[in-house]
C-alpha cells in the first residue's frame, strides 16, 4: 500500500501562517514596539497619532473629492483603512486585519472604477501597519500576512480592473515593509536575548562568588573548630591521668567526651575536606586574628600606603570567628586601597564596643567603585558574607568628600 502524500513542510508552514494571520487566537499577545524611555516613547507616539489622523482624513477626503464616493461610505471606509494605524504598535495583527477588511470592501464599493481603488494615503497607512506587523509578529505569521495581503486584497483589485503590473509593485512594497519589519524585530529580539544572557551571566558570577567565599569561610572555620575539638579530645583523654582517684563514672564520662570530640572532628574533616582544592594545603596553618594587625599594616605600608591605626576601648578576648573575620575585613580593605587608590592615606580603627566589635577602614584616594569579586576571598562579597555569618552589618561605599569607607559591626557572640 502506498503511503498517503504528505504536504511539503514549506506548504504546511505557509498554511499555518495564513491561519495565524486570519484567525484570532490566544497566540497573539499584545506587544510593545515603542521605546520604554518616555523621552523617546512619547514623541514617537505623537508622530504615530499625527500620521493616523492625516492618513485617515486623507483617505476620507480623497474618496469623496476625487473618487466621488458617497460620504456615508467614505467615512467608515477611510476609518477602516487608516485608523488602525493608531494601535498597530500594540496589536499589529489586529490592526492589519481591520485595514485589510477596509481595503477589500473599498474594492467592491468602487466596482473597478479608476486606476486604483484606494486612496494613496490608505496604501501608506497599510505600509506602516505591515512594518509593525513584521516587527511584532512571528516570522511564520508575517509570511501569512503577506500571502493574504496579496491574495485577498491585491488579486481582487486586479480582477476588478487594476493593472497587474501596478499590483506587482504594491505586492513588492508590501513584501519590503514586512521584510524590513521582520529584520528590525529580529535584531531587537537578538539584542534583548543578549541583554538577558549578560544579566544572567552577571547573576551567575555573583552567585559563584558568594558560594566560593562561603566555601573559603567554611575552610577557615574548619581549622578553628578542628583546633578546639582537638583540644577537647586531648584534655578529655588526659584528665584521668591528671586527677588521682577519679571515680569510675567521671572516668567514663571523660571517655564519652573524648570519643564524641574525635567523631565530630573526623566528620568535620570529611565534610569540609571536600571544599579544599589540592593546592590549598597551606591553609591548614593556624588562622590569623587581630593579633597580626601590625603585620597587615606593615605590608600595606610597604605597598605604598600611609596607614594609621587606632584601637579604641578595652581589648577583650574574641570569638575565633569574630577575630578571623575582623582580620580578613581589614586585610581585604587594605588590599583594595592598594589596588584602587595607591599612595592614599588609610585610617584603620578597631573599636571594642559594649556589644560588638566595630572595624572601620577609610582612605582618601580617588578611585572608581571596586567591582564585586568573581572569586573566593576577595572583594566586597567576602566581607558581606563574613559579616552576615556573624549576624552583623556592614557599610561599604564612597565617602562624601573623597575616598572609600568600610565599616563593619561584628557582634561578639559567646567567647571561646
Amino acid at each position: 500500500m502506498n503511503d498517503p502524500v504528505r504536504p511539503a513542510p514549506g506548504r504546511t508552514r505557509l498554511a499555518a501562517g495564513v491561519r495565524a494571520a486570519l484567525v484570532p487566537g490566544h497566540d497573539e499577545p499584545a506587544v510593545t514596539l515603542l521605546p520604554a524611555h518616555p523621552a523617546l516613547r512619547f514623541p514617537i507616539l505623537a508622530v504615530l497619532v499625527a500620521l493616523t489622523i492625516g492618513f485617515t482624513a486623507g483617505s476620507i477626503a480623497i474618496s469623496i473629492t476625487q473618487y466621488r464616493v458617497d460620504a456615508e461610505l467614505a467615512w467608515p471606509l477611510g476609518l477602516l483603512q487608516a485608523a488602525p494605524l493608531v494601535f498597530a504598535a500594540r496589536w499589529p495583527i489586529a490592526a492589519w486585519r481591520v485595514a485589510a477588511i477596509g481595503l477589500l470592501l473599498t474594492v467592491f464599493v468602487r466596482h473597478g472604477e479608476g486606476f486604483m481603488p484606494w486612496p494613496v494615503t490608505a496604501i501608506l497607512a497599510l505600509v506602516v501597519i505591515l512594518f509593525f506587523t513584521g516587527v511584532g509578529a512571528a516570522r511564520q505569521t508575517t509570511v501569512g500576512v503577506g500571502a493574504v495581503t496579496i491574495a485577498g486584497v491585491l488579486v481582487p483589485a486586479v480582477l476588478f480592473g487594476m493593472p497587474g503590473w501596478f499590483a506587482t509593485i504594491l505586492a513588492g512594497i508590501a513584501a519590503v515593509a514586512l521584510t524590513f519589519g521582520d529584520a528590525v524585530g529580529g535584531r531587537h529580539s537578538a539584542v534583548e536575548e543578549l541583554r538577558l544572557r549578560e544579566e544572567q551571566h552577571r547573576r551567575d558570577l555573583a552567585r559563584q562568588a558568594v558560594l566560593e567565599e562561603r566555601a573559603r569561610i567554611a575552610r577557615e572555620l574548619h581549622d578553628v573548630v578542628a583546633h578546639h575539638m582537638s583540644v577537647i579530645a586531648m584534655q578529655a583523654e588526659a584528665a584521668p591521668f591528671k586527677i588521682p582517684d577519679l571515680p569510675d563514672a567521671a572516668r567514663q564520662t571523660f571517655g564519652v567526651v573524648r570519643d564524641a570530640a574525635r567523631e565530630a572532628l573526623t566528620e568535620t574533616r570529611r565534610v569540609v575536606g571536600l571544599l579544599r582544592a589540592d593546592d590549598e594545603s597551606a591553609e591548614r596553618a593556624p588562622q590569623p586574628g587581630l593579633e597580626r594587625l601590625d603585620d597587615l599594616v606593615g605590608a600595606a605600608r610597604r605597598a605604598g600606603l600611609a596607614v594609621a591605626t587606632a584601637v579604641v576601648g578595652m581589648p577583650r578576648p574574641l570569638n575565633a570567628g569574630v577575630d578571623l573575620s575582623a582580620y580578613r575585613i581589614v586585610q581585604e580593605s587594605l588590599s583594595n586601597a592598594a589596588r584602587y587608590a595607591p599612595g592614599s592615606r588609610v585610617h584603620v580603627e578597631v573599636r571594642y564596643g559594649t556589644e560588638a566589635l566595630v572595624v572601620s577602614v577609610t582612605d582618601d584616594g580617588a578611585r572608581s567603585t571596586p567591582e564585586e569579586s568573581q572569586g573566593g576571598g576577595h572583594g566586597l562579597v567576602g566581607m558581606r558574607e563574613r559579616v552576615a555569618m556573624l549576624g552583623g552589618r556592614i557599610e561599604a561605599g564612597p565617602r562624601d568628600d573623597a575616598g572609600w569607607s568600610v565599616v563593619a559591626e561584628l557582634p561578639y557572640g559567646d567567647p571561646d
